[in-house]
């Protein structure tokens, strides 16, 4: 959003994502800079950050370009609210990853309808990880109140409000012992597994900037952030639909069949219920499900109930990081 006839630059922001050796698969959105500055302080300019980063200016239905590091070339086009998707299938794609299994590809606005100058000479970075054959298991987490004090069950959630608002990523506190307990299940038993890390939360893509500062800046394993896009006003969920972050989590489990998972949550909201669905769908690929407790008496009691006898797979509700490892080392994760 510019002033007094001035132009924004166009960016595109390539989403972390995931893949296969033969399935490439990258999202992103194309929008105006905003030039937000995530580490910049003061209420005002806190405030006037989080404005510009949920009042976006998209550059719709336009074409973008993905190259990849060999030179290979995938077309695809922004929709009405400036998102892409882009799948191909290709071969050994692994071949052209790091050592952690990162593929790094270029991302370039294809339209010449386009006048105003680009930023970075139109060429944006995306990434997108294909796990290697190493790794024992991977590890889906939720982000909020599992990895970051949020406070989604605080009373209407202005918590939320207040911290997504007033703090900056710097501000922002992990859990205990989080991040340890993360870098432990990547690196696994035999310390050079990189078992794959997935944070998937119902966070909108506005976040996904902020919040991977905040996994960076505290030394989480790197790893693909799924978000979702803000609904359509109006819309109504159809009958059976299911939420977007159990989507996302059935996408990864389909897209790694021969790889078991573990799902990290907290007791405060749906996780429970989305992770027991899933686990008894999964039996097979589901190797643990822990879930952090959460400071409200009726949500916790509501979660034992629901794992009472409970026999499908293992279930911790984790007090602490410390017990957390502690399981996770008798069940030879870690």
């Amino acid at each position: 959003m510019a002033f007094f006839g001035t132009k924004d630059k166009l960016q595109i922001i390539g989403f972390q994502g995931y893949g296969t050796d033969s399935h490439f698969y990258a999202r992103g959105r194309a929008l105006e800079d905003e030039q937000i500055d995530l580490e910049q302080k003061g209420v005002l300019n806190l405030i006037w950050n989080t404005y510009k980063r949920f009042e976006t200016d998209e550059v719709k239905n336009t074409k973008v370009t993905i190259t990849l590091p060999d030179d290979q070339k995938i077309q695809g086009q922004t929709d009405n609210a400036g998102y892409f998707k882009m799948k191909a299938d290709l071969r050994d794609l692994r071949e052209l990853t790091n050592s952690e299994g990162w593929l790094s590809y270029e991302v370039s606005f294809n339209d010449n309808s386009l006048k105003r100058e680009i930023l970075h000479q139109n060429r944006f970075p995306g990434e997108m990880l294909i796990p290697f054959s190493r790794a024992k298991f991977g590890v889906i987490s939720d982000i909020d109140d599992t990895i970051l004090h949020t406070g989604v069950v605080s009373s209407l959630k202005w918590k939320v409000i207040f911290n997504t608002v007033f703090k900056t990523v710097a501000k922002r506190t992990p859990l205990a012992g989080a991040a340890e307990f993360y870098q432990m299940l990547h690196q696994g038993k035999s310390g050079d597994e990189a078992n794959p890390i997935f944070y998937v939360s119902h966070s909108p893509w506005n976040m996904y900037r902020y919040l991977e500062l905040f996994l960076k800046q505290n030394s989480f394993p790197k790893g693909p952030i799924l978000l979702r896009s803000f609904p359509f006003f109006g819309r109504k969920r159809v009958e059976g639909e299911k939420p977007q972050k159990q989507k996302e989590i059935l996408n990864i489990l389909k897209t790694y069949p021969n790889l078991s998972f573990i799902l990290i949550g907290d007791s405060g909201e749906h996780d429970a219920d989305i992770y027991k669905e899933i686990a008894e769908l999964y039996p097979d690929q589901i190797a643990a499900i822990y879930l952090r407790s959460v400071s409200h008496k009726k949500k916790m009691e509501r979660v034992r109930g629901l794992f009472e006898g409970y026999k499908t797979t293992p279930v911790l509700l984790v007090e602490s990081s410390e017990q957390a490892i502690e399981h996770a080392k008798e069940n030879n994760f870690i």
